[in-house]
């Protein structure tokens, strides 16, 4: 996973609203001053201070796990991966970041196009994909254009068993329910 730049954990969340028919689990919203959506309520909001990664925005992190500081010092460079050493059965993490890279273009990203929070994005799945290196069964990776040249949303889901198809469904119902605040 590309470098994250993080440093302390910042809990942010809001209200939890009743489970509706057909057995879905209970949801919270999460919003801030770029996006809003609504994710399980087991699933926690986690914000990391950016310290090292040069064009990635400080990400946002949701699990049903408890999470670390995924940065540590390497002599004089803070060097950082997964918040998360390894998920636990059932496990889920989320990471949404905004990237900038000259000439980024989302006909170059692989997947499936598809509409989130009203833009234009790609979709693919793998298993295990990159979230293998913290014990995932599946990664599910969107890269959602933005109105800023060269500019993404990355929206990584990494997923284990026992049932990925509650979890897929879930990221799914997240993804629809995305709104966009900010550019």
């Amino acid at each position: 996973m590309a470098a994250l730049a993080v440093a302390a954990a910042l809990v942010v969340g809001t209200g939890a609203t009743a489970a509706p028919a057909g057995g879905n689990p209970p949801t919270a919203t999460f919003h801030n001053s770029f996006l809003r959506s609504t994710h399980p309520v087991r699933w926690t909001p986690f914000r990391f201070e950016r310290t090292a990664a040069p064009h990635v925005e400080p990400p946002l992190y949701l699990s049903n796990q408890t999470l670390h500081d995924p940065c540590r010092q390497q002599g004089p460079r803070r060097v950082c991966g997964w918040p998360v050493d390894r998920l636990a059965r059932g496990g889920v993490l989320i990471v949404w970041e905004n990237r900038t890279f000259a000439r980024w273009s989302l006909d170059a990203s692989p997947g499936t196009l598809l509409r989130v929070g009203g833009r234009w994005a790609r979709r693919s799945a793998a298993r295990p994909g990159e979230c293998g290196a913290i014990g995932a069964d599946e990664t599910i990776a969107v890269a959602i254009d933005r109105p800023i040249p060269d500019s993404w949303t990355a929206f990584t889901a990494c997923l284990r068993r026992p049932d990925l198809a509650a979890a897929e469904r879930q990221i799914a119902a997240l993804l629809a329910s995305t709104r966009f605040t900010a550019p």
